[in-house]
């Protein structure tokens, strides 16, 4: 996700809505013709006059419109340019609204001249007010050192170093190289990648850490996700200039130069998330109660008459943003050591007699509902790997379409579970349709998706599975 910093200039954002609803509406009045009291029968039931509904009805098109254009999504390296292309954009699509309220209500007694006139000077000045605010920022960076952002360069790749010149270079934009690190030019650089850690750790004001990806390992991605989550810092990635960048990270453009950001998927967005997890409460405090709480009765019985150790069995996994946690099970082998290399093999001599059947049918996972409750997991998602795999699987897939799947909570079951993407790793085909099917998910997610992924896994548990051993 991303977190916004800085004291005040969020606060701009409204106050630009604000007066260009104002300037819409107050502007409306003085060339239109809202003093008559004819009314159809239908907007009579609901407004008092067309004065009402036009507030209403320009309220809601302004807010729609300028949603589906972004056109309050100018950031600090955004060209004017593009914000020039903005208000373009936004003149036609408005022009066309306001166009179609006067076609409705034809007693309405304006000139389409009279109308063009409005709709200049509207945009002109909402235009104006937002060059001036964009301008305005500029020179609070540049001249008075106020809205700066803090930023961290890790790695030392051809856009990395081009990065660094254009934050040096452009005071404007408003951020400040506090720390560089990599494995090459020491001595020009704050320290190593291996030191950037303890210095991000000690210093809690880092506004955006860059990460030249190409020059990193999977473990060290992992690490600068997990330590920029809980200090609260933007984390954004600079690829090689010369390769093609994931379509599913964001790009933004500083000066030509493509930075990427891991993109807010629905799934994580604060209504969705909100839906998804007391979905995922219900539901695990639903399993626990009624299935879990006899289960693991009768289970500790057979797993006790059968061999030595504890009934479940914690194993470290990876989550979102790479933090782990402790996720549990029933126990199903003889051994309760979790090494590399431990994942089960089909007619594995460490897998008990009712660790078969518990693995057969995924009763084993049933423990899992209680890493739902405590937040760790969700009911469906992509499942969580062992952290000593994280990089083994990470060098035959996509490094960017990895820190994807880890932008979201693991899940007890999952899309590619249910297609027969489980268990065991036996190709590299194995994990790359897992890794597809779990982008797959994130990127379509909806809670009727979910439904019919827990539905499928019910009937499997019954029908069992090949992969499943």
């Amino acid at each position: 996700m991303e977190f916004k910093r800085g004291r005040y200039s969020w606060l701009l954002r409204p106050f630009l809505i604000l007066f260009d609803i104002s300037v819409v509406n107050s502007l409306a009045f003085r060339y239109f013709n809202f003093n008559t009291h004819e009314l159809t029968a239908f907007t009579s039931h609901y407004f008092e006059s067309k004065a009402v509904i036009f507030i209403i009805y320009s309220v809601v098109f302004w807010i729609f419109s300028t949603t589906i254009l972004n056109f309050y999504r100018v950031y600090r390296y955004t060209s004017v340019i593009t914000v020039l292309s903005l208000i373009i954009k936004q003149f036609l699509v408005f022009s066309i609204i306001i166009f179609a309220f006067v076609g409705m209500f034809r007693n309405i007694n304006v000139l389409a001249s009279k109308v063009f006139e409005y709709l200049v000077l509207t945009l002109s000045l909402i235009g104006a007010v937002k060059l001036l605010s964009y301008y305005g920022l500029k020179s609070f960076r540049s001249y008075l050192k106020g809205n700066v952002r803090r930023v961290v360069i890790v790695g030392n790749n051809d856009s990395a170093r081009e990065l660094k010149a254009l934050f040096y270079n452009q005071k404007q934009l408003g951020y400040k190289v506090i720390a560089t690190f990599s494995d090459t030019n020491v001595t020009s650089n704050t320290g190593t990648i291996a030191e950037s850690f303890l210095y991000l750790e000690r210093n809690m004001g880092v506004d955006e850490v860059y990460c030249a990806i190409d020059d990193l390992t999977e473990k060290q991605v992992n690490e600068f996700v997990k330590i920029a989550n809980i200090n609260h810092s933007n984390i954004k990635f600079v690829p090689n200039t010369k390769k093609m960048y994931s379509k599913r990270l964001r790009t933004d453009f500083y000066n030509y130069l493509p930075v990427l950001s891991i993109e807010e998927v629905a799934l994580n967005k604060d209504y969705n998330q909100l839906v998804k997890r007391a979905f995922d409460v219900f539901f695990s405090l639903l399993v626990i109660t009624f299935v879990l709480s006899w289960v693991s009765i009768i289970l500790f019985i057979l797993i006790k008459l059968e061999s030595k150790g504890p009934l479940f069995y914690k194993h470290r996994r990876n989550g979102k943003n790479y933090e782990e946690f402790t996720c549990y099970k029933f126990r199903s082998l003889k051994t309760t050591s979790e090494i590399k290399g431990t994942y089960v093999t089909e007619n594995d001599s460490r897998v008990t007699k009712i660790g078969r059947f518990l693995r057969k049918t995924s009763i084993d996972e049933l423990p899992q509902f209680l890493n739902v409750l405590k937040n760790d997991m969700s009911v469906v998602g992509p499942r969580p790997h062992m952290p000593s795999y994280t990089e083994d699987y990470s060098k035959k897939i996509d490094k960017y379409n990895f820190v994807f799947r880890h932008n979201v909570r693991p899940g007890i079951t999952g899309l590619a579970q249910i297609k027969g993407y489980r268990g065991e790793i036996k190709t590299d085909e194995d994990i790359i349709n897992r890794i597809k099917y779990d982008i797959f998910y994130i990127e379509n997610w909806s809670l009727l998706l979910d439904m019919k992924i827990i539905f499928q896994t019910l009937i499997n548990m019954f029908k069992g599975q090949d992969e499943a051993y």
